[in-house]
């Protein structure tokens, strides 16, 4: 194993109250604005769609970029954390993010399709790289502060995704031109990127000269958290429910367009209710977690995401199938985080699982974009989010092995509220 003698994060003791609330402004801010990207790029789809002329299957196939880029940052990301710790992977991953929303926003106005693809490309690695690093900090913040934290971290991806849905339904509705909507929404995330890189700790994540021992030694052998049962359940769950957030991402606004014949702007609208909903139930996620537990709680969010895939699936309006998105994002909203914070249970290794299992999400990411762009040319994209709704079914099964390690909550946990 890599030795260093800089510690991967700074001991508890050593932290004051006024550090946990920089470390986790920090981590909001950096989802925040990761959420706030996506959704810019979402609620714009029919635009670009129409601007570089794809069809269904084209624009599956578009959108995989944004997968692919985003396979090549996860499958990096948990080596470059043991390597240099979370913040040099959580600062390259917001350059990232930045120059890839901008390559869209020129590609869109070169009307070429395949530049899109590049720039999400590079957005993806953007965010799979930095997503890891987030993750790991929030998974370390979590342990120091002994409360549940990191789904309220997701709560503000999905914030962001709530707000960066409402900005896209207004420039929908004053026909705001793409590439302005992308370049402002780069030029404030870069802005954001500069004060939060800054006020997260060094070394969260880096493998140190602490970790030693078998346990130690069998974590760091490669592919050896594969060979463990309760990382492939979490990689299981992972992928379903993953499945289930990333469709909705890359689809939702084209499902509402075209499966209900709705306007872009109610589109974009109904897709900011997804977002809201995903907030909701991630900010509400910890307390719910911490009185009801891991397995009860992601067994429920299993049955409210396939309940609302269903009613979007075969809804005979709008309105019903609207509200069955606010099931959907509810639902889905705890799956993701969750299962990443359970990869984290044990310290030792946790960058490892924590990657790992988040490439099973991104495969999911990968994957699903260009399938049910298939699917949908045969059987409608409402049609084709059936099989969204079966891998949700198969992450239910798998849930109940994911059950925390240790008991939960410890009795005087850290205060930064």
């Amino acid at each position: 194993m890599h030795q260093t003698t800089e510690p991967a994060a700074p001991d508890s003791a050593t932290l004051p109250v006024a550090t946990l609330h920089r470390w986790r402004g920090a981590l909001f801010a950096a989802f925040f604005v990761t959420g706030l990207s996506m959704a810019t790029w979402v609620t714009r789809t029919p635009d670009i769609r129409d601007v570089t002329g794809a069809s269904t299957a084209q624009m599956g196939l578009i959108i995989a970029g944004l997968s692919v880029g985003s396979m090549v940052g996860i499958s990096v990301g948990g080596a470059l954390v043991a390597r240099r710790g979370g913040r040099f992977v959580v600062r390259w991953g917001m350059t990232a993010i930045v120059a890839g929303v901008a390559t869209v926003a020129l590609a869109t106005a070169a009307h070429s399709g395949v530049l899109v693809a590049v720039g999400l490309a590079l957005f993806g690695y953007g965010m799979g790289s930095g997503e890891i690093g987030q993750n790991v900090e929030g998974v370390a913040l979590e342990q120091q502060m002994r409360r549940t934290v990191v789904p309220s971290l997701h709560g503000c991806y999905s914030l962001g995704i709530f707000v960066g849905g409402l900005t896209g339904l207004a420039a929908n509705a004053v026909a705001l031109p793409v590439t302005v909507h992308l370049l402002v929404a780069a030029a404030v995330t870069a802005a954001a990127s500069v004060w939060l890189v800054v006020n997260l700790p060094a070394a969260t994540g880096r493998e140190s000269a602490r970790e030693t021992g078998p346990s130690a030694e069998a974590v760091d052998r490669p592919g050896s958290v594969w060979r463990e049962p309760r990382t492939v359940a979490i990689a299981v769950v992972i992928l379903g429910m993953a499945l289930a957030e990333g469709s909705a991402n890359d689809w939702l606004p084209l499902i509402m367009v075209d499966g209900f014949a709705l306007t872009a702007t109610v589109g974009a609208l109904i897709y900011a209710g997804f977002g809201g909903a995903m907030a909701v139930g991630r900010f509400a996620g910890g307390a719910l977690l911490d009185r009801f537990g891991r397995t009860r709680v992601l067994l429920t969010s299993a049955a409210l995401a396939a309940t609302g895939i269903a009613a979007v699936a075969f809804a005979p309006n709008a309105a019903l199938g609207g509200a069955g998105v606010v099931l959907w994002g509810l639902g889905a909203s705890l799956g993701f985080p969750v299962a990443l914070s359970a990869a984290g249970d044990d310290p030792v290794g946790s960058a490892r699982r924590v990657s790992a299992v988040a490439t099973a999400g991104y495969a999911a990411f990968l994957v699903g974009p260009p399938v049910l762009g298939l699917l949908g040319e045969h059987w409608g994209l409402r049609g084709a989010i059936v099989v969204v709704l079966v891998m949700v079914g198969v992450a239910a099964v798998f849930i109940p092995r994911i059950r925390p390690l240790t008991p939960a909550a410890p009795s005087a946990p850290v205060s930064a509220a």
